[in-house]
């Protein structure tokens, strides 16, 4: 393994050399690929690309469904240096402008049906070509590639080479990219592996998305570092996750995908014997969830703590007490400090800004030197704009998120860049988003708005706008019509008294 490369595929092909001939995943149709039917495939796209003129440092904007083709497509991007710029299927024309406007991806890899939009969009950012990619691994993309050399030698990155380009929403209404190194992206997943415990002997029950950190960098970096194998779902369902859990000894989800578990009766202590390890994030696990699942099938969930630009932080202990309500002490490699707002460190167990620094932190926001600096200080530390605390263990728990960000099933949602929609809708005086208890997906977006006067807004009309130009997991699931907006003394909206107030809007 080398020392001097960074580049992520390099460490990961000490597995494909050893496990060549061992199945690297199954899909739910069983459809089987090895480690080596993998590499090969990779090395064709990878050489496919280069031929269309690719070069290292590119992105390669990507927004197609879950396969085992588009596995190949990340990987193909490590191995020939490209940036690797994945995006939810779920965004529209709108958002697909700002983000392949500002990521200026030299090639654009889409879904058939979004073939014709994708290209008139491209038209705009100067994308050289449009390659297709559906569901089942057929497209341009694999179709180009089918003739291609197999044979790739993986090109050298240095540490502070870019991996990855991914996108927060902006809470300010301008989304950020995020640049992950090789560098990051390989420290973390060797802490990882070594935190949970990983081996060539596990089988991982893949059933998260692949456009962002959890199920693509943590999940699947697990497995290609250990040399372990996955059982690929395309989407997850409750009743198919029990079907093959038997087979399987690490699980991965949101908490949604936990308290869907508990909702089926045939998810027993015999379905999770073979599980050794359920692991969640992307989202608060309630303690009450953390019970209930002890309760039911004996296995304490592992909650961790990590971000699109740090990507794991902290982690409850494989082995040793895991509490619920945290995320456990800081992984190998990363520090925390808890501050207050001058920067000042508190007492143990009192509530503070949480900083992190480590070789896990990204290195800045992609044409945003001002906003780098503000956000990560000379000293290294990065303001995650989470409050949290430490308790006399070295336990972190979080009390407060970033702004009035909402995770509505693992997926983060800024307010900011919904309100400034709606505010454009005719009618509008001003709104406000927030996120209030939902049973499925922990938090659901919920819109207070403020018609302007004489007008005749209906709920349905500003949710169909919404549905028209934005993923639908930032839809709002409700819209509430007010007079005005609670704000404070500086005339702030006072987001807190919104949620207070709406609650239970969900519930009923």
């Amino acid at each position: 393994m080398s020392d001097t490369d960074f580049n992520l595929f390099t460490h990961f092909s000490t597995q494909f050399s050893a496990h060549a001939d061992k199945e690297l995943l199954c899909t739910s149709d069983e459809h089987s690929l090895s480690y080596a039917a993998i590499e090969a495939e990779s090395g064709r796209i990878a050489n496919y690309l280069i031929d269309l003129g690719a070069a290292p440092g590119d992105r390669i904007s990507v927004q197609v469904e879950k396969s085992a083709e588009c596995l190949c497509l990340y990987l193909a991007c490590l191995r020939a240096g490209f940036v690797f710029h994945p995006l939810n299927l779920g965004y529209k024309k709108g958002e697909l402008e700002y983000f392949l406007g500002d990521a200026e991806p030299s090639v654009v890899i889409c879904d058939p049906a979004n073939a014709e939009m994708i290209s008139a969009v491209v038209e705009l950012t100067g994308a050289k070509h449009v390659l297709t990619l559906d569901a089942d691994g057929a497209g341009t993309l694999t179709g180009g590639a089918r003739n291609v050399s197999s044979e790739f030698e993986t090109i050298t990155r240095e540490k502070d080479d870019l991996a990855a380009l991914l996108y927060s929403s902006g809470t300010t209404g301008v989304p950020k990219g995020i640049m992950l190194t090789h560098s990051n992206l390989l420290r973390n997943t060797e802490a990882l592996v070594d935190a949970w415990g990983f081996t060539e002997n596990d089988r991982l029950l893949h059933a998260l998305p692949i456009f962002h950190v959890h199920g693509l960098f943590v999940a699947i970096g697990c497995v290609l570092l250990s040399g372990a194998s996955m059982r690929w779902l395309p989407a997850y369902d409750a009743k198919t996750v029990i079907r093959f859990l038997r087979e399987c000894t690490v699980l991965m989800g949101v908490p949604t995908y936990y308290t869907r578990l508990l909702a089926e009766k045939s998810f027993t202590p015999e379905v999770a014997a073979q599980i050794r390890l359920f692991v969640s994030g992307s989202a608060p696990l309630l303690e009450e969830t953390f019970t209930e699942f002890e309760d039911r099938v004996g296995h304490r969930i592992l909650e961790r703590y990590g971000m699109t630009e740090t990507n794991m932080n902290t982690s409850n202990p494989l082995h040793g007490e895991r509490k619920a309500g945290t995320v456990g002490p800081p992984l190998a490699g990363v520090e925390i400090r808890i501050v207050d707002d001058d920067g000042a460190q508190v007492g143990e167990g009192d509530i503070g800004n949480i900083h992190v620094r480590g070789p896990n932190v990204f290195i800045g926001y992609w044409k945003m030197p001002d906003k780098t600096e503000e956000d990560i200080g000379e000293d290294g530390f990065f303001n995650t704009g989470d409050k949290g605390l430490i308790d006399e263990d070295g336990y972190i728990s979080i009390v407060g998120r970033a702004k009035d960000m909402v995770i509505t099933g693992g997926l983060n949602v800024y307010p900011k860049e919904i309100e400034l929609f709606i505010d454009d809708i005719d009618g509008v005086k001003e709104s406000a988003v927030i996120g209030v208890p939902h049973a499925d997906f922990g938090e659901g977006v919920v819109a207070v708005v403020v018609p302007s006067s004489g007008s005749r807004l209906s709920e349905e009309t500003i949710i169909s706008a919404c549905k028209s130009d934005m993923a639908n997991f930032k839809v709002p699931k409700r819209v509430v019509f007010v007079d005005e907006l609670p704000r404070n003394t500086m005339s702030k909206v006072q987001k807190n008294v919104l949620r207070e107030t709406y609650a239970n809007l969900l519930s009923n």
